[in-house]
């Protein structure tokens, strides 16, 4: 039996290392970000947290440690009796907790006694933000980016899922932060994520990125929903060259009134979205739009989206990027063997950058 080992890195390469990486947090914090690949293992849940803490500030620091050891000691042997029962000699686990401190130490060293060589990070799961920031806020880009551009519904998204399909390497923002990222985009009966985790599946993404060949990201303004989109992605994406979709504007309506079909079951909601588009286009125009979408026809307001606030917004857009252009691809519709032939050819635009 060993005592636990001390990490000072919470790293992709670090953490190759362990057979698993136990963050050891109650629920509601793993849940606003947590280390990627990392598996909760509480030692103390989100209630027995609070009233530990209560016991802290209310009655003393003592009464408090006693309570939160008997948690600690029955939560960590319901762990051993099950997520771990199955785990050989050999396993290697890596823990930590907020900052490294007494819940992450406290199950090491009982990991350590079953005869597992356990390690803690040091200073927890702030280590691992600090690395984090450094990587998205403070880095230079080490990767080859390509933009796939075009105006709102051209297909991009689904362009961009074939290419992956085709063993493209993309970063798909939209889908890390579950949002199409325009005025409608919020997705049905999801939440978008917190910005802290939206950055840790965005910085596991680019750990796994071969630097030698180009990857492929959606053009995207600066912010997906409510998610901030990092510097390290933003100044990639400005330096990029790009590929743009162009698709007639009949299919162009019809794939966003299909895209956005969800939103007339909730007309108070839809109704909120489109009081946020500017005052230009009218209360009357919104109101017509309502009683349209009311009626189950969509494709019309979404032409007069299109026409009056896309397709602007995104000329304007274009103007101010102003990427080199790698080409652009046509489609004659937006059905899936259009998009199909669309991966297709980008697929072939991006043999030609080598790599």
């Amino acid at each position: 039996m060993t005592n636990p080992e001390t990490v000072q890195s919470a790293s992709a390469a670090t953490r190759a290392r362990f057979d698993l990486v136990i963050d050891v947090r109650s629920p509601g914090e793993f849940a606003l970000d947590h280390v990627p690949g990392a598996v909760n293992l509480p030692v103390l849940n989100d209630a027995e947290r609070a009233e530990v803490g209560t016991i802290y500030v209310q009655e003393s620091r003592f009464k408090a440690r006693q309570v939160g050891a008997a948690y600690v000691a029955r939560n960590v042997a319901r762990h051993l009796e099950t997520a771990l029962a199955d785990r050989p000699g050999s396993f290697r686990p890596l823990l930590y907790c907020w900052r490294g401190g007494m819940r992450s130490n406290a199950m090491a060293v009982i990991l350590s006694q079953v005869g597992w060589r356990t390690a803690v990070l040091a200073g927890g799961y702030r280590t691992y933000r600090r690395e984090i920031m450094a990587q998205l806020y403070d880095a230079e880009p080490k990767f080859r980016a390509v933009v796939l551009d075009g105006a709102t519904g051209t297909g991009k998204t689904e362009v961009l899922q074939r290419l992956a399909a085709r063993g493209v390497q993309v970063i798909d923002l939209e889908g890390l932060a579950e949002h199409r990222g325009s005025l409608l985009g919020r997705l049905p009966g999801r939440a978008q994520p917190p910005q802290k985790l939206f950055e840790s599946r965005l910085a596991a993404q680019l750990d796994a990125l071969d630097p030698a060949r180009p990857v492929v990201i959606e053009a995207e303004s600066s912010k997906v929903g409510e998610i901030v989109v990092p510097p390290l992605v933003w100044r990639a994406m400005a330096e990029a060259p790009q590929i743009e979709l162009a698709a007639p504007d009949a299919a162009r309506a019809r794939y966003l009134a299909d895209a956005y079909r969800h939103l007339a079951a909730d007309p108070a909601a839809l109704a909120a979205l489109l009081e946020r588009l500017p005052s230009r286009l009218g209360r009357r125009r919104i109101e017509a739009w309502m009683q349209l979408v009311a009626q189950g026809e969509l494709a019309e307001p979404a032409a007069e989206l299109i026409a009056l606030h896309y397709d602007p917004a995104y000329r304007r857009s274009s103007r101010k990027q102003a990427r080199k252009a790698l080409g652009q691809v046509a489609l004659a519709d937006l059905t899936p063997a259009s998009l199909d032939r669309a991966a297709a050819e980008i697929a072939q635009l991006l043999a030609g950058l080598g790599g």
